[in-house]
């Protein structure tokens, strides 16, 4: 799978302004992929969490961990949302924040297949910044029919 966004909206049902992949830099299908959300400073949460001291709300980090767990879950199963198949976000858990998030920040987002059972995909993941972990997860997500 290429970085090209067009290839990341085909296995992402999100759409802007609540896509926050940017671009998948590795994917091993089957087991793990390394994506990336690049904040330019101008996303609409930054106005007001918080203002004067915009900090990328740790929902939206998750949510981001969560997106990437899911073009990884559809590329291991061969499957698109076009095709009537949703990847809805079913848990999380294990979640700690590290640090601050903000504006000009790289989030290198990864995530690893730990098993799958009768529909329900659990995932380890992490957020890093300047190669440094700024979240780190335990995220399940389930395939249901659209």
């Amino acid at each position: 799978m290429s970085g090209i966004h067009d290839d990341i909206l085909k296995y992402l049902p999100h759409r802007d302004p609540f896509l926050f992949v940017d671009e998948v830099l590795d994917i091993n299908t089957g087991s793990d992929i390394h994506a990336i959300k690049r904040l330019s400073g101008e996303e609409d949460y930054f106005r007001g969490h918080f203002p004067n001291n915009p900090v990328m709300p740790g929902v939206i980090i998750i949510e981001a961990l969560a997106q990437a767990s899911g073009i990884l879950g559809f590329q291991t199963m061969n499957k698109t949302p076009e095709e009537g198949s949703i990847y809805v976000f079913a848990g999380v858990d294990k979640v700690r924040f590290r640090r601050r998030v903000g504006p000009g920040d790289d989030i290198h987002l990864y995530s690893k297949i730990l098993n799958e059972k009768r529909g329900i995909w659990k995932f380890e993941c992490r957020a890093e910044v300047d190669n440094e972990t700024v979240c780190s997860a335990t995220i399940l997500c389930a395939d249901r029919a659209n």
